[in-house]
């Protein structure tokens, strides 16, 4: 048998490969890796922390310093310590956004979950903690062939307070609770090293795995990052730009609205890192308010580093001309506590600041501190990272049928039905032959993915996701794209439509109408996409299914009171297995059970300007107010509307019906409003500080579910408050607590829902202190009602 010389040459060239990748994947530089560098005594590992980092610092020189305060720190040969990008980006999975990530190399791919809106519509803590343990497994694997960094910019948890935001999609929505939780259990999946209960992922997703305790929680698998701080939801809204931007903000709404959910993101998240976001705040820029920054690090204990928006230091100077010279600028973020800066301002003004006299040396040895402690509990300083306990990750452990299940999964729960006209669907997979998808939507698998997206595993287009269940599928974009400039295509989708069993319209946003940079300035479906749906009911043989992709919320009024569209289903950006996951709903093989989490408003709201950052309605001048909390206008579709295909019936089986509160009672007290006498002195609420033993408050409402259709399916129960008003600016709702059950048909189940008072019942009075009203609080589940009394003692 001969073998061609194109034969050889081909292995020739395919083993020179092979070679030259092991030899490049080999020289990968850890600090402390090298046997000349050991004997430093940051490479001790039986050191603390913090002795560990003084010891670096110890060594260093003052440019050398310097060069570590960017998100490309600099490598400093003579000990040993290469460079390290901290900018890598993880999202909903691995993302191209930052430097610190590339798929250019062994691993060429990785999960795409949904949107993180989408997730959220789930209102499951398991999925939200199994999606960051997920995230956590393909960045350490991805790091250890040098592809990814183990700081990763994640998550985004500011409030999504007005519709029009084009980053609103990366949140979890608009209610502080919901974000709050949702960063708890994202950060802890990412930080927490439970790479160990990938079994979890293979046996479902009922129950959280256990996470082992790891090293008194200084050891970290993946370092996460809550951003923006603070009050950051505009990016570009006539002649308002992020860069320049000054969010006014009451003490009150800070309070309760935008400072929740970083507070709880560091406090029971435990996340290592905290971004400081672009605009100001009351005037002061948000990475050089000191305000601000000590309070995460001070009142809530951040253990970690905090970091700038890229370039947001520049701003500082450049934009807001918050400051006179440059120095100024590295001078105000440094005392304000601020450690790194996301690009180049400080590594070429520093030593300037040094020189005169604005910045002195031991302010940035308090920085390094703060940075070099974290990469030492991620174990960047113990030698070769491949040789410790994630060590075996490696390409086999990125875009792995568990994760790819789970992607699958997480997009099954976060699909949202809004409208199902006389139980319309799910259709009959066993008697439909043909359907028309329309919409350029339907037909392209990466405008599923939304912003800070990575290369999937796998795409598939709404398209695709349909051939499983139907022999003969009609396909026609209608308009050539998103913004739908022109009707042109409308004909033929127009006549496609005639012919099949059901027609399904995918019609919404993409990156050309909300991203990064890029607000809204409609809630209406782009360009002549409303003309486009309504023109293919006109002439279908049945009601029409209308799917919504996209983040923001839509005034799609019109399609709800058309009688011609019979299911309306929003999927959000589901990611890389949305198309299955879509098809799966349709035709009833999943049940859907997502809820909304934002309010979707009319088109009218688009008159109340977007810089207006007041969460509280004020009548005087015409104000609705933002989010279920505190809107009082008219909405398309409210915070939590969500329907399935069977139905379920509430039952509240217990819940105390008195609260007593003592604690200390002092000339504070004069702020308070006449309706209970106490010791002489009348209260109406009590600040949450005085408050003695809180955890003794708690107590858990326990309900039962039952699914009374005939679906198995899954329910989200809500449990909200309404509070006595004894306060100016009390909200009208408030959720305390959440749980997603699934119950089979003709069955129950039962949750116990923990409620805190001193969290869950509490509010900020205009000054911003958490307090506690007294009266009667009504607890709601659904249509059960239940008073809750609080007294003080």
């Amino acid at each position: 048998m001969s073998i061609s010389w194109k034969s050889i040459l081909i292995f020739f060239f395919f083993f020179l490969f092979l070679f030259q990748f092991c030899k490049s994947s080999s020289e990968l530089e850890f600090p402390c890796d090298s046997s000349l560098h050991r004997s430093y005594p940051f490479c001790n590992t039986s050191l603390s922390i913090t002795a560990r980092a003084q010891s670096i610092l110890s060594l260093l020189t003052l440019q050398e310093k310097i060069q570590q305060l960017s998100n490309n720190a600099s490598s400093i040969p003579r000990l040993g310590i290469p460079s390290y990008q901290w900018w890598s980006e993880g999202l909903h999975g691995i993302a191209t956004n930052g430097p610190g990530v590339s798929f250019d190399g062994p691993i060429t791919s990785a999960t795409t979950f949904p949107q993180v809106l989408v997730t959220a519509a789930s209102f499951n803590r398991t999925l939200w903690f199994l999606i960051g343990s997920a995230i956590a497994v393909e960045a350490r694997a991805m790091f250890n062939v040098g592809q990814c960094g183990l700081t990763v910019w994640a998550p985004n948890i500011n409030i999504f307070r007005d519709p029009r935001w084009g980053r609103g999609q990366e949140t979890p929505g608009e209610d502080p609770m919901v974000a709050s939780a949702y960063s708890i259990e994202f950060v802890r999946g990412l930080q927490g090293g439970n790479w160990k209960t990938e079994r979890v992922l293979r046996d479902g997703f009922g129950e959280k795995g256990k996470m082992e305790e790891d090293d008194g929680m200084d050891s970290l698998m993946v370092s996460a990052c809550c951003k923006h701080f603070t009050a950051y939801d505009l990016e570009k809204w006539k002649n308002f730009s992020r860069y320049t931007f000054d969010a006014v903000v009451t003490e009150q709404d800070l309070g309760d609205t935008y400072q929740p959910p970083f507070r709880s993101c560091i406090q029971q998240g435990k996340a290592s890192c905290l971004m400081c976001s672009y605009n100001a705040v009351n005037g002061v820029p948000a990475c050089a308010n000191p305000d601000l920054l000590q309070q995460a690090r001070n009142d809530w204990g951040l253990k970690g580093y905090i970091t700038s928006d890229c370039d947001a230091v520049a701003t500082v100077f450049e934009y807001q001309k918050y400051t006179d010279t440059r120095e100024d600028a590295i001078a105000d973020v440094l005392k304000a506590g601020m450690d790194i800066n996301c690009g180049t301002f400080m590594l070429r003004n520093t030593k300037s600041a040094i020189n005169q006299g604005k910045v002195k040396e031991e302010e940035l040895d308090s920085v390094l501190l703060n940075l070099f402690s974290v990469q030492i509990r991620l174990g960047l300083f113990d030698g070769n990272p491949r040789e410790g306990k994630f060590g075996d990750l490696g390409a086999q452990n990125v875009c792995t049928a568990q994760h790819k299940t789970l992607a699958l999964e997480a997009a099954r729960q976060g699909i949202v039905l809004l409208k199902n006209q006389d139980r319309f669907l799910p259709l009959d997979k066993n008697a439909i032959s043909s359907l028309t998808l329309i919409g350029s939507l339907a037909n392209n698998a990466s405008k599923l993915l939304g912003g800070y997206a990575g290369v999937p595993c796998s795409q598939m287009r709404l398209v695709e996701g349909f051939q499983e269940y139907v022999e003969t599928i009609f396909f026609a974009s209608g308009c050539l794209d998103v913004p739908c400039a022109s009707d042109n295509g409308f004909d033929e989708a127009i006549l496609i439509s005639k012919q099949a069993d059901f027609v399904i319209v995918v019609a919404g946003l993409d990156s050309s109408q909300e991203t990064e940079d890029l607000d809204r300035v409609s809630l209406l479906l782009p360009g002549k996409q409303m003309d486009l749906v309504s023109s293919v009911a006109s002439v279908s043989k049945k009601p029409i299914i209308l799917v919504l992709v996209g983040g923001g919320p839509l005034d799609i009024s019109f399609a709800k009171k058309d009688s011609r569209v019979a299911s309306i289903l929003w999927i959000g950006y589901p990611g890389e297995a949305g198309g299955k996951a879509l098809a799966e709903v349709i035709f009833g093989d999943y049940n859907p059970g997502g809820r909304l989490p934002v309010t979707w408003y009319p088109e009218s709201l688009t008159n109340v300007p977007m810089n207006d950052m007041h969460m509280r309605a004020d009548p005087s001048r015409g104000y609705p107010g933002r989010t279920y909390r505190f809107y009082t206008g008219d909405s398309v579709y409210g915070f939590g509307q969500g329907l399935s295909y069977t139905s379920f019936k509430y039952k509240l089986l217990s819940a105390p019906k008195k609260l007593s509160l003592s604690g200390k009672l002092d000339s504070k007290c004069s702020r308070r409003m006449m309706a209970q006498v106490v010791d002489g002195v009348s209260v109406s609420y009590m600040e949450v500080e005085d408050v003695e033993s809180c955890d003794l408050l708690r107590f858990h409402v326990k309900l039962s579910v039952s699914n009374i259709g005939e679906f198995d399916g899954s329910n989200v129960v809500m449990l909200f408050s309404e509070f006595p008003e004894v306060l100016k600016g009390t909200p009208q709702r408030q959720l305390i607590g959440f749980d997603r059950l699934h119950v089979k048909r003709q069955q129950s189940a039962q949750s116990s829902i923990l409620v805190d008072p001193c969290n869950h019942l509490s509010m900020a009075d205009e000054y911003g202190k958490r307090v506690i009203p007294l009266g009667d609080h009504i607890i709601s589940l659904g249509d059960l009602h239940h008073i809750i009394s609080i007294q003080v003692l």
